[in-house]
């Protein structure tokens, strides 16, 4: 216990940055899904076959590079934007390079949670609007998006918990990070206790999102 404590004294400056660096890559990867997921998301419900926007060939074209960006293991993900990566910050490792892969990830991860969400969404209510004569615009904002709140509130939840996980990943290859941390400390030098501490810490992060995440989703939901 005494050597756990000397530990956590000495290697406290780099878990307190390890800490910033991935609080900043969710953060990034995050907001990337809602500034893109969710418009892309809403896209893909309206124009699938029988909706307010019904497209088969924008609604397949969406669906295909959603699908296949998906497909991709994150860790290939990483190396395949090397270049854009370069390209955009300037430098492949660190945690601004691994938000831009994580970026990426997130936006189709949670425009798929999106669709999903809506699809929830009671028909009658939607087709009260639409024979009430509402806009497709007032439709999405004021009807739709109001009745799924509480689930996409639960989507951005899961997608936080995801890419603390992406994170971690990412550290792996130099993005830094509690996951460059483990590598370094943890497997390279072989100490155990910096390992413990890290997983520790990114138990609490991944239990502090699900609690605000089940509190917030279940004040939204009309349901309840």
């Amino acid at each position: 216990m005494n050597a756990f404590l000397t530990d956590l004294q000495t290697y406290f400056p780099e878990i307190v940055k390890a800490m910033q660096e991935t609080l900043l890559m969710v953060s990034i990867s995050v907001a990337s899904a809602v500034a893109f997921g969710l418009p892309i998301g809403i896209l893909l419900y309206l124009t699938s076959r029988g909706h307010l926007l019904s497209n088969n060939l924008l609604h397949n074209s969406v669906n295909y590079i959603v699908n296949t960006v998906r497909s991709f293991p994150f860790i290939i993900l990483l190396v395949a934007l090397i270049p854009l990566t370069r390209l955009i910050v300037g430098t492949t490792i660190g945690p601004l390079a691994a938000s831009v892969s994580m970026s990426i990830a997130a936006i189709p991860f949670f425009a798929r949670l999106v669709e999903q969400s809506l699809r929830e969404v009671p028909k009658g209510i939607v087709e009260a609007a639409v024979a009430a004569g509402a806009s497709p615009w007032h439709i999405v904002t004021k009807v739709m998006l109001s009745e799924s709140r509480s689930g996409l509130v639960s989507g951005l939840t899961v997608t936080t918990i995801s890419f603390i996980s992406y994170s971690a990943m990412a550290g792996a290859v130099g993005g830094g990070g509690i996951g460059d941390l483990a590598v370094r400390y943890g497997y390279y030098r072989f100490e155990t206790s910096v390992m413990i501490i890290c997983i520790v810490i990114l138990v609490v992060m991944v239990q502090l999102v699900q609690w605000l995440g089940n509190r917030i989703a279940k004040t939204l939901d009309k349901r309840g």
